[in-house]
């Protein structure tokens, strides 16, 4: 009798202390390093299960917490322009008002959810338009695409339904700014500022110079040839530009780097 009074304290106990199972739509947080900081979003991914969604469980014309349980939460590292609209850098409930063809996107200071709404707390709206997918997709996704320097997509699709939301930042005055700094100090990082340079398309001759520079520093520095070499080809030196890449080329062998050979033999073959 005192083993089954002391098993069924254990078998008491073990329910008293809760059973963990897997979320029913389970939280993500993603980061994206961008421009000169990151964006972050914190969200819930609810799931079809056979059910209709636009305009049946999330209903067109009313606010939503774009996904499910806590709200969705998005951090920005810097000031960016959302659809070509300005939003400062800081944290923001994201919500929107889906419809047939378009979506309402609301970026929020607040941090009470739909639920405890308050229109006056809206810093930013946008309205843009829906896609229709070809595939329908199961888990509610927020994720971003078309990631460059100073340009990318928030990419919001459940269904067969897609919203994205262009953001981009000014990037160019400040690296420019932080590059006139650079240069007046006595490390100066002629490298990186040729790369910059040459990749923004800005001037070309000034970034020649300073490849020049960062070249006879490290004479050995194959990468910083192959650069080099490009520089010259976009300039249209065709002469210079194949003798920075064959230099390059020898470098890269002795430091057993069949990538940049590659890459000098192909700027070759393109001049």
């Amino acid at each position: 009798m005192k083993k089954v009074l002391i098993l069924c304290l254990l078998a008491v106990n073990v329910f008293a202390q809760g059973i963990k199972t897997p979320a029913p739509s389970p939280g993500q947080s993603i980061k994206q390093d961008f421009s000169l900081s990151s964006v972050e979003v914190k969200y819930s991914r609810p799931v079809i299960k056979g059910r209709k969604i636009f305009g049946d469980v999330v209903p067109f014309g009313k606010l939503w917490r774009t996904g499910a349980n806590a709200p969705t939460s998005i951090t920005f590292g810097e000031d960016v322009k959302i659809a070509g609209q300005p939003l400062k850098a800081g944290t923001y409930q994201l919500m929107t008002i889906p419809s047939q063809f378009s979506w309402e996107i609301l970026f929020n200071k607040g941090t009470n959810g739909v639920f405890n709404y308050n229109p006056a707390e809206d810093v930013l709206k946008v309205k843009l338009a829906t896609t229709t997918l070809a595939q329908s997709v199961e888990s509610f996704s927020i994720q971003f695409a078309n990631v460059i320097a100073n340009k990318m997509d928030l990419v919001i699709s459940w269904e067969k339904v897609a919203v994205s939301v262009p953001i981009e930042t000014e990037i160019d005055s400040k690296i420019a700014a932080s590059i006139e700094k650079a240069m007046a100090a006595d490390t100066r990082p002629y490298f990186e500022s040729a790369s910059y340079y040459f990749e923004t398309g800005r001037d070309l001759k000034k970034a020649l110079e300073w490849v020049g520079k960062a070249v006879e520093a490290n004479p050995s520095a194959y990468w910083i040839l192959h650069l080099q070499a490009k520089i010259q080809a976009k300039l249209g030196d065709k002469a210079g530009a194949k003798a920075s890449a064959e230099k390059s080329i020898t470098l890269a062998k002795e430091g057993k780097n069949e990538d940049y050979v590659t890459l000098n033999l192909k700027l070759i073959q393109s001049l």
